[in-house]
């Protein structure tokens, strides 16, 4: 059993899924730029982040560097501290010997040789006692450079080690945020093509509705061109615009004999324009158009928007109350809607007319 010829809801449906699924790509299409622009920014983050931890690296070396310098110069710092209390424990043991020990006043009253041996002694004591006050600031001071030596070492290299860490954190961290905007952008690619090939599939069972409805309606052109009456002459316009629902717009495509390739961008596509679609559907009623819209408006008397019958043609214009901006022809088909082919990328297919730009309608040779 053949199965039945569908009718124009069926192509209408088939039509707007396609639509659906086309718009579903657009969206996904959208999706998958902004991840892929959101990947290259966290490339460039993470490319950042590489770059502060290289040279944080950097710097942890000249730190540890600075850090085993420094280690030198409390070694040396630490041998002074060592070698000032060694001399300073020299000179209490001599001190001692000579039974000066800290206060001089005993051994200089003491003391034979009269006045020659006290200045002697007195002198020898004051010396003694410069002595001893200079090793005790000099073992301060030791023990203060070690000191600082120490501390210093250890801030510095606490404080690179401390940075360093962070920076592997951060570098961590954009590289894990790259990774998982890898796997979205791979995932939406996939869906994207996923609903591609869905869009195609959906494509080919519109147009294929769309051949046997044509097929359906050629059989009966034959005979309709050659009713007579102005309703007969509507329905053959009707059908003939019908048939080729689904053909790709061509820029100046179209002739009487049906879509032809076109000029410039349509030069390529083998398809109908606006007015090309207007004149093919109205030579099969006889009536002989000219491929612009431009005549086409002046072909026969103009209709009142609410006396449009099947067959008329309806026109929009860049201005309304300028008929030389009129830019787009439909074939009326009834309850507001048309046939048309829209635009460059589009399909013949049937909308409203209700839209911006609606001037006014013709039926040609009425």
């Amino acid at each position: 059993m053949a199965d039945p010829v569908p009718d124009a809801r069926d192509v209408d449906r088939a039509r707007r899924r396609a639509e659906e699924r086309a718009d579903e790509v657009a969206r996904a299409k959208v999706r998958y730029a902004q991840a892929t622009g959101e990947l290259d920014r966290l490339a460039a983050a993470a490319a950042l982040a590489v770059e502060r931890y290289n040279g944080e690296q950097v710097k942890l070396a000249r730190a540890v560097a600075a850090y085993r310098d420094a280690l030198a110069r409390l070694d040396e710092a630490e041998r002074r501290h060592a070698q000032a209390r060694s001399e300073l424990a020299a000179f209490a043991a001599k001190a001692y010997q000579a039974n000066t020990g800290y206060n001089a006043w005993p051994s200089v009253v003491a003391g034979g040789g009269g006045p020659q041996g006290f200045m002697d002694r007195a002198g020898l004591l004051e010396v003694l006692a410069r002595r001893r006050t200079g090793l005790l600031q000099a073992l301060e001071a030791a023990r203060n450079v070690a000191g600082v030596f120490r501390a210093q070492a250890r801030s510095a290299l606490a404080e690179q080690n401390a940075a360093t860490q962070r920076a592997m954190q951060a570098r961590h961290t954009a590289e894990q945020a790259v990774q998982r905007q890898q796997e979205a952008v791979r995932e939406l690619g996939a869906e994207k093509r996923r609903l591609e090939r869905e869009l195609g599939i959906a494509r080919e069972r519109a147009d294929e509705l769309a051949r046997r409805r044509r097929q359906a309606l050629a059989d009966t052109d034959a005979t309709g061109a050659r009713l007579h009456g102005s309703r007969a002459r509507a329905s053959v316009v009707v059908r003939a615009a019908l048939r080729w629902l689904g053909t790709p717009y061509s820029w100046g495509g179209g002739t009487v004999h049906g879509p032809s390739y076109g000029i410039a961008h349509g030069s390529r596509i083998h398809g109908f324009d606006c007015s090309g679609l207007a004149m093919y559907a109205w030579a099969k009623a006889g009536v002989q158009l000219d491929h612009w819209t431009g005549t086409q408006w002046t072909s026969g008397p103009h209709i009142p928007l609410n006396r449009l019958r099947p067959g008329d043609l309806v026109f929009y214009a860049y201005d309304t109350a300028d008929p030389d901006t009129i830019h787009h022809v439909g074939v009326y088909i009834g309850k507001g809607r048309m046939v048309e082919a829209p635009y460059t990328g589009g399909r013949v297919r049937i909308s409203s007319i209700w839209r911006p730009g609606l001037i006014g309608a013709t039926r040609p040779g009425g």
